[in-house]
């Protein structure tokens, strides 16, 4: 997730950990919205922020685990109230990629560390992957599962067609140092409705310090492109807890068939579908986000 989610409109009385493993991109091509649709959005405010961005920085932690790595998160809410992990995707800016079951064992040390023994996660695109990952291999420790622009992977008979944005393409195509204000990272930070400005250069220009090395690795090892549904197919079955699936209907990246193989491995699993959003629906309209999230939590489980 991203830094706006800890806005006011999440529940003052829930202990929320912001994790920092990973960054994402938005992965929308500039291509992928016509000039006329990007007028209509340009028209429009971006949300209003409601939360001072550089104190919310400052406040960040770093928690050493056992296994020698080292993570960021950012503590807030009620220890005393139900614990949520916020879990965001993609690019790394502080160690290399390796796999998501390994992603998924940090998290698991950093509950350990911090005291907390069950706590509903949620995570968004990359970040998805790992939550599931997490909520499969340590089901006693999960109370609820959101997963925000998910995939259960690309079926093999899917037909083949060019992607909207075909973002490893343009990834291998980078070299350093990475411009933050590079046509790339503009389109790599897009959306289809405003998000505030602020937020986004902040973002643009945290991804840009990330070695290309990195960038690359994950394309490599987190998302291999010749196992990754076998391999997140396999697994699935695992996860029992109470699930929440939130994809943005202008999705450009977890397109319809990806979409639809986690939605047959997870027949019990509630869908929300934000129309007109995009990979990151929870910047775009962050308070009606936060509160299908905040309904679906208060659920039993």
């Amino acid at each position: 997730m991203n830094r706006t989610t800890t806005r006011a409109e999440s529940p003052t009385s829930s202990h929320v950990i912001v994790v920092f493993l990973v960054l994402c991109g938005s992965l929308l091509a500039a291509s992928a919205i016509g000039s006329a649709a990007r007028a209509a959005a340009a028209a429009k405010a971006p949300p209003h922020l409601e939360i001072d961005l550089d104190a919310f920085d400052a406040s960040k932690k770093l928690m050493a685990l056992p296994n020698g790595e080292s993570l960021a998160y950012i503590d807030r809410g009620e220890r005393s109230g139900p614990a949520v992990v916020l879990i965001h995707g993609y690019t790394d800016n502080a160690r290399d990629w390796y796999t998501r079951l390994d992603f998924a064992y940090d998290i698991k040390l950093l509950l350990d560390a911090l005291g907390v023994q069950k706590a509903d996660i949620v995570g968004h695109s990359l970040g998805s992957i790992i939550t599931q990952t997490f909520a499969e291999y340590w089901p006693e420790r999960t109370a609820h599962v959101v997963l925000i622009s998910s995939t259960g992977g690309s079926p093999p008979d899917r037909p083949k067609k060019p992607p909207q944005f075909d973002f490893a393409a343009e990834i291998r195509k980078l070299k350093e140092p990475i411009e933050a204000d590079s046509p790339f990272m503009i389109a790599w930070w897009d959306s289809p409705t405003p998000v505030d400005p602020d937020f986004i250069r902040r973002q643009r220009k945290d991804a840009a310090g990330i070695p290309l090395r990195v960038w690359l690795a994950v394309l490599d090892q987190a998302l291999p492109a010749n196992n990754i549904y076998g391999d997140l197919q396999n697994s699935l079955p695992r996860l029992k807890a109470p699930t929440l699936l939130i994809w943005g209907s202008k999705d450009p990246i977890m397109e319809e068939d990806v979409r639809q193989s986690l939605r047959d491995a997870l027949p019990n699993a509630k869908v929300k579908i934000f129309d007109g959003l995009g990979h990151n629906p929870f910047w775009e309209d962050p308070r009606s986000v936060a509160e299908v999230i905040n309904a679906f939590l208060n659920t039993p489980n």
